[in-house]
């Protein structure tokens, strides 16, 4: 058993696994998928049925209790649809990519604690398939290797809509995934260590998310784009890339896509909880309480995840789409930068109190007073006044915008040639003038 000492004085303590053998392995892997796969089920109800209520209709009502089988009957829809294979597609990528996704997608809460210690047929072991010292690395790198699923789904299918989406999802996991590193990393530096369990272990004193309150604000926005929901799920705008990278994809190559994407959404949410909001441990209530110990942190663990899961659906009923330029400036130009300077911050904090004996206080009344005076500061700086009309270069090449095979919209300072439907709608209106003045002087 590893212990390491946290930044509030208190032990970490690793989960011990010394007690397993391949029977417990093989119940946890198990548990966990049937976990994911009916939790699937129910997000799609819930997701519906808060949508509903925040539009003022009813939602699912006819399958089962409280529409509780629609889902179901969604799942047995996509089971029976007509499995369509596309003639120019890549068959083994086009048929391997969602395989992918929805692989990478089930890896994550391998090592996501759901509680502590319990008694299994008389073997102790921790609720927790496994956990190394570097676990969250290893959550990021599963993240990152499901975007392959995407990315060869839209390249395979041999067509330019689900080509655009896959190069969307490139650029969005690329932007969102730095952003979501980046606000872990004071996590890292506070609890002292990268296990998942020895995290969750270091909050028992304060859950991370009121120290840190703005790295779990960036992972929130950040979570949202790594899972290409509203407002950010440009890979798959409907209004203007049909359905994106999923658009060649019919019966259950489509519902595993679908799958993977309601299964990140649970793993994002898991990793809030562990995280930042103090994992299985229940609020205002003492380490040694009855309901901290056994099957009950279980109980706070996904009243914890499912609170939110309730916050995607929250945006999505709420927020609309954004455009692509203002998604890829707020990662790049806001959620980044931020991240960083958070970071640095949280850093010199950490060093500042270990060599100098400082108090917190002190230092966050210095560092709150530094942020204040940045602020004044911007706000005195002039803003740089844009021309109304970008520049027009010399000598210019008519566009055109199939030169390369694919459609492709005019960069600034380009336009488009005169649409010809126009040109001939022109064409036949000022022929049509003349003869009917002419019939009008000649009646």
């Amino acid at each position: 058993m590893t212990l390491q000492l946290a930044v509030d004085g208190t032990t970490a303590v690793a989960a011990d696994f010394s007690n397993d053998n391949f029977w417990i392995w093989l119940l946890k892997a198990v548990a966990i998928v049937v976990f994911l796969l009916t939790s699937v089920l129910f997000a799609i109800w819930f997701e519906r049925k808060v949508v509903a209520r925040m539009q003022v209709r009813p939602g699912p009502n006819v399958h089962g209790p409280f529409g509780l089988l629609q889902s179901l009957a969604d799942a047995m829809k996509l089971l029976f649809k007509e499995d369509v294979t596309v003639k120019a597609a890549d068959k083994l990528v086009y048929i391997v990519a969602p395989m992918i996704a929805v692989f990478c997608s089930l890896l994550t809460f391998a090592v996501i604690p759901f509680g502590p210690s319990v008694s299994m047929f008389g073997i102790v072991t921790p609720l927790q398939l496994t956990d190394f010292p570097v676990a969250v690395l290893y959550i990021l790198a599963c993240a990152s290797v499901g975007v392959y699923g995407i990315v060869l789904g839209g390249w395979s299918s041999g067509s330019t809509y689900p080509l655009l989406g896959s190069v969307r999802s490139t650029a969005q996991v690329i932007s969102y995934e730095l952003a979501m590193g980046l606000s872990l990393v004071s996590v890292f530096i506070l609890a002292g260590s990268m296990s998942t369990s020895q995290i969750v272990s270091s909050q028992t004193q304060v859950w991370w998310f009121l120290p840190l309150l703005p790295a779990f604000v960036l992972y929130i926005v950040s979570m949202v784009g790594e899972t290409n929901r509203l407002p950010f799920d440009l890979p798959e705008a409907e209004g203007e890339l049909v359905s994106g990278y999923m658009t060649e994809y019919s019966s259950m190559k489509f519902a595993w896509f679908f799958l993977a994407e309601y299964i990140n959404m649970l793993n994002v949410s898991a990793v809030a909880t562990t995280l930042f909001l103090g994992g299985w441990r229940a609020p205002f209530i003492p380490a040694d309480h009855f309901l901290q110990q056994g099957w009950w942190p279980v109980l706070w663990f996904l009243a914890k995840l499912w609170a939110l899961m309730f916050v995607f659906v929250w945006i999505r009923g709420s927020v609309l789409r954004f455009r692509y330029d203002q998604f890829m400036k707020l990662g790049w130009k806001v959620l980044i930068p931020a991240a960083l300077v958070w970071v640095v911050c949280v850093a010199v904090v950490q060093g500042v109190r270990q060599f100098s004996g400082l108090e917190l206080r002190t230092l966050l009344f210095v560092l709150a007073g530094i942020v204040v005076l940045g602020l004044l500061v911007s706000f005195a700086i002039p803003e740089r006044k844009k021309s109304a009309e970008p520049p027009q270069p010399s000598g210019r090449q008519p566009f055109d915008p199939y030169a390369g095979g694919y459609p492709v919209p005019p960069l600034p300072g380009q336009t488009l040639p005169p649409s010809p439907r126009k040109q001939r709608a022109a064409q036949a209106a000022s022929t049509d003038v003349p003869q009917v003045t002419q019939e009008v002087h000649g009646g």
